[in-house]
């Protein structure tokens, strides 16, 4: 007998389809489905699978009168309202643990470029010109990491650090009594005055949106790197490109922006600042997307979907 029926409406590893039929669902993988074909289709199936293409939403979930579940094959909700799902018991599931490893190595490769300026060398080296006094890097031995959210990615690039005699210390506004072998519980207080780095990893809300303004930078005693691998819109891009021109930053990789893909990115007022600043490194939104996290992301919405009552 059926335990229901599954609309895959994005790009997910095979693995998952295959996973969802051997635990009794019928499954319908539609990757090129739109949202006004989801809209037309989704009264018909009891789960949805989607990892970016459209916002889950009232109007969706309204439209999904059987509705049980929504699997997110990534980290974030984000896209998905929260609030009315819940209002409806329907239940989220989403796969931070499958791409933790890979946030917590970009994370820590983009930083290593940032610090031992590899983007500008390679380019200089590239036309021809030979600058070692211009390119001379820090170390990371000895520096003081600070880490905002301590969740999974947080501890991810806690662990990845741990080999490089650093000191990492991180602040969860949510969590209490999280200090382990990787770092250590501190205030936001403490973040300020030790940080030599700043990583975000917090996830997307009201309340983080654009939380990362001019004062939030104001109130670090040292110049910093800045990290972020969470999402674009927790950070007010001006305050970083500001803090730049300032020395507040020393450098900042920026795996995710507050206006992402083109040609929106392109028309956004602070781009081309930002992308003539040989102090960032840019990613496209790629820090949980390797190889090893899609297949991954999959295998975890999967068991997951199993413990599904």
């Amino acid at each position: 007998m059926s335990k229901g029926r599954i609309l895959i409406v994005d790009e997910l590893h095979p693995v998952f389809k295959e996973r969802a039929i051997a635990l009794g669902y019928e499954v319908d993988d539609q990757p090129l489905y739109t949202r006004e074909q989801t809209l037309a289709a989704i009264a018909a199936y009891q789960g949805i699978a989607v990892r970016t293409k459209f916002r889950i939403d009232q109007e969706l979930m309204a439209a999904a009168p059987n509705l049980k579940f929504i699997a997110r094959a990534g980290a974030g909700l984000d896209n998905i309202d929260v609030d009315f799902a819940r209002s409806r018991n329907i239940e989220l599931l989403n796969a931070p643990e499958g791409n933790m490893d890979a946030v917590g190595e970009h994370a820590t490769g983009l930083l290593l470029s940032l610090m031992n300026n590899f983007r500008n060398a390679d380019q200089q080296v590239r036309n021809g010109t030979w600058d070692r006094e211009g390119n001379r890097g820090f170390e990371l031995k000895g520096k003081t990491v600070g880490i905002i959210g301590y969740g999974f990615m947080g501890k991810s690039f806690a662990k990845k650090l741990a080999g490089f005699e650093v000191n990492v210390i991180a602040y969860d506004k949510y969590k209490t009594g999280f200090s382990d072998a990787y770092a250590k519980e501190v205030s936001m207080e403490e973040i300020v005055k030790q940080s030599d780095v700043l990583s975000l990893h917090i996830p997307l809300t009201s309340e983080t949106r654009q939380m990362v303004d001019e004062e939030y930078f104001f109130h670090f005693r040292k110049p910093i790197f800045f990290i972020n691998t969470a999402r674009g819109e927790i950070v007010y891009t001006e305050a970083v490109l500001k803090a730049i021109h300032s020395g507040k930053i020393l450098g900042a990789g920026l795996d995710v922006l507050e206006v992402e893909k083109f040609p929106a990115l392109q028309n956004a007022t602070w781009f081309n600042d930002l992308k003539s600043q040989g102090k960032v490194i840019l990613t496209p939104h790629v820090g949980g997307w390797t190889f090893e996290s899609y297949r991954k992301i999959s295998e975890v919405l999967a068991d997951k979907l199993a413990a599904v009552i």
